[in-house]
């Protein structure tokens, strides 16, 4: 099976109508045929306060993991040249592609007085089922799934594992639901604290930092990971992504 499978998976949503779960796929590593493109100096996303990219430009070291980032120039050898930095180059490229799965936990009770009391609904346990079930008939070879520490999502996990025998799970609280930045235009129906975006935002900008990026090159297959977190944390994974370098990721 195909990774595009995924993606229609993704587009088209998941057996049984499962309204709660938000599917989406992201790949990350291998540049794309042609090579890389020509090293451009990075501008400051709009998250992180500097002037707006204009548009169609693309920071090709959006991870900090671009080759030529990673090399000394300073200590290149001046008789070798362009010959070293090729081979430096090459040693430092993903050779493989990391798919992420990014998928919302299922439907819970919103009611529970405390965070533990807030487990899955019936229709949530169905939900995951469905969703286990379908990940399985993909025919992928899931290296992990990384899940937050939540219990609705911990339970969506459980029962979603269930269909892939022998992927390890990982658990972490950089995944919790929270308020990673201010809503812009504002929503008159959830409003945080200052502070809640202050820490929250922090927490989730390591989830992604940890998270989100392309292939070690040390690693020669490609890859296919599973990350069951919240909404909030599944938007700002995605704008995160697209803002940093759209073009320099891999998106298939």
């Amino acid at each position: 099976m195909a990774f595009r499978q995924a993606l229609q998976l993704a587009a088209c949503g998941l057996a049984g109508g499962s309204a709660a779960v938000l599917f989406s796929a992201v790949a990350v590593g291998k540049p794309r045929a042609g090579g890389d493109a020509e090293p451009r100096p990075a501008e400051p996303p709009a998250w992180a306060g500097g002037a707006r990219p204009s548009p169609g430009v693309w920071d090709p070291n959006w991870d900090r993991r671009e080759p030529l980032s990673l090399i000394n120039l300073r200590k290149r050898n001046v008789e070798s040249g362009e010959e070293e930095l090729a081979s430096k180059l090459d040693h430092y490229k993903a050779k493989a592609t990391r798919h992420i799965f990014l998928i919302r936990h299922s439907q819970y009770h919103v009611d529970g007085s405390q965070e533990k009391d807030r487990t899955l609904t019936p229709l949530g346990r169905e939900q995951a089922e469905l969703t286990g079930l379908r990940l399985a008939s993909l025919g992928l070879k899931f290296n992990k799934i990384v899940h937050s520490s939540m219990t609705r999502a911990v339970e969506t996990t459980d029962i979603i594992s269930r269909h892939l025998p022998g992927v390890c799970k990982v658990s972490t609280d950089l995944l919790r639901e929270g308020a990673p930045i201010e809503p812009d235009p504002p929503v008159s129906h959830w409003k945080p604290e200052a502070v809640q975006y202050y820490e929250d935002g922090a927490r989730i900008e390591a989830a992604f930092r940890n998270y989100i990026h392309r292939a070690d090159a040390r690693q020669e297959e490609d890859s296919y990971e599973i990350f069951i977190c919240h909404a909030n944390v599944i938007r700002y994974i995605v704008c995160r992504w697209a803002a940093a370098g759209w073009a320099g990721c891999g998106l298939k």
